[in-house]
């Protein structure tokens, strides 16, 4: 493997999705792991644990369970460091009482997760793409979430980086919602020189900060700087409504406007978090929506009906939350259909449903996991709907 003297790998490399998050969680900065072992997520950790020893300041921690996982990556990151764990279904589960303490205390962090076919034990080695609601709201309370959906290798190292970037910059958790196919697939991943890739860093009190309040908003900001332990800050975070201090505030004065902030600093700034891939949609009479490997198979089925003259267009969900409302809108008033193929029984469906607002039929090709749709059973519907 080639590195820059610095550990973190440089050049061309045949990698799994399931390495590619793990080197581009290196490559963001991330230098602590807590994990523990769960199919098919486990190539992460493994990675993580081989890899962050040798690079300075590198901590990797297998935990007792997914709980705890959660727990000592939020901690971390409290400490100053770039952090990030990685599970399936059953672990993505049992971390949503704290994805919702994450969110409250505005913890910058990464998930994640490599889904498989559920529901309970499911399939641990197959197929699913069946925790794309439970994303976006298996915690409880009112929030809004980032989450992103690589569909090959490189994109799990390109978007766990912007993963981080948002995480940072929003000071939220960030969810990276491959599956089983794209983790365990290997292609070329290209990975760059540091200097080439980008990245942010969480807002940070001015220096020389006098009587620094953890959630002591800057004028015109929605995002508070953050402290961290050891600076020589008064710190108080807790995952009960609190004031400006940190310090409980148990009331609807202080609820309404801490919540209203929380799901504002991403709603508002939505148009510069959400990421599509659009083809052929300019002449467009039906589109097939869709996200993660099931895009894969999708762009190739509206290959095969331009070969046949059908005016078929294709949009990929990048960033799955927030979901592209306004342009999903546009385009559900243009075309007569809008199918979507997701490895599952209806779940970002809805969401498309939604937004279309009875503006265009839309058709779902539901797969309960195991498998990839073919191109043949989405073109068979195409022509139906077509």
């Amino acid at each position: 493997m080639g590195d820059n003297n610095s550990g973190v790998l440089t050049g061309t490399f045949f990698m799994s999705g399931d390495l590619a998050l793990a080197e581009g969680g290196l490559a963001a900065g991330c230098r602590f792991f807590a994990g523990y072992p769960i199919t098919p997520a486990t190539e992460v950790a493994e990675r993580m644990s081989e890899r962050l020893p040798d690079l300075e300041g590198g901590i990797f921690v297998q935990m007792e369970d997914e709980m705890a996982s959660i727990n000592a990556m939020l901690g971390a990151s409290w400490g100053g460091m770039k952090t990030m764990t990685s599970t399936s279904g059953p672990g993505f589960s049992l971390m949503m009482e704290n994805l919702g303490l994450g969110v409250m205390m505005e913890t910058p962090c990464v998930i994640a997760n490599v889904q498989r076919g559920g529901p309970s034990t499911g399939l641990p080695t197959l197929v699913g793409q069946q925790d794309m609601m439970q994303a976006r709201w298996g915690s409880h309370g009112d929030y809004e979430i980032i989450a992103l959906c690589p569909n090959s290798p490189q994109e799990c190292f390109d978007l766990t980086i912007k993963a981080f970037n948002l995480s940072e910059i929003y000071r939220i958790p960030v969810l990276v919602m491959t599956d089983e196919t794209v983790g365990h697939m290997y292609e070329k991943v290209v990975i760059p020189d540091p200097e080439e890739i980008k990245l942010s860093n969480r807002p940070r009190p001015a220096p020389g900060t006098k009587d620094y309040k953890p959630y002591a908003l800057p004028e015109g900001s929605l995002i508070p700087p953050m402290g961290l332990a050891g600076e020589g800050y008064k710190l108080h975070v807790t995952g009960l409504t609190h004031d400006e201090r940190g310090y409980p505030a148990v009331n609807p004065e202080a609820h309404q406007p801490l919540v209203q902030r929380l799901v504002d600093k991403i709603r508002l700034n939505a148009t510069e978090i959400q990421e599509w891939e659009e083809k052929e949609t300019g002449d467009a009479e039906l589109l097939i929506l869709s996200y993660g490997v099931s895009s894969r198979i999708a762009e190739y089925t509206m290959q095969l009906a331009r070969k046949e003259g059908l005016k078929v267009g294709f949009l990929r969900l990048i960033v799955a939350w927030p979901f592209p409302e306004e342009r999903v809108r546009e385009l559900a008033g243009q075309v007569k259909t809008i199918i979507v193929p997701e490895i599952n029984l209806g779940q970002m469906v809805l969401e498309v449903e939604r937004v279309a607002g009875g503006r265009c039929d839309v058709k779902l090709i539901p797969n309960a996991g195991g498998r990839v749709h073919t191109p043949e059973e989405i073109f068979a519907i195409v022509k139906e709907m077509y």
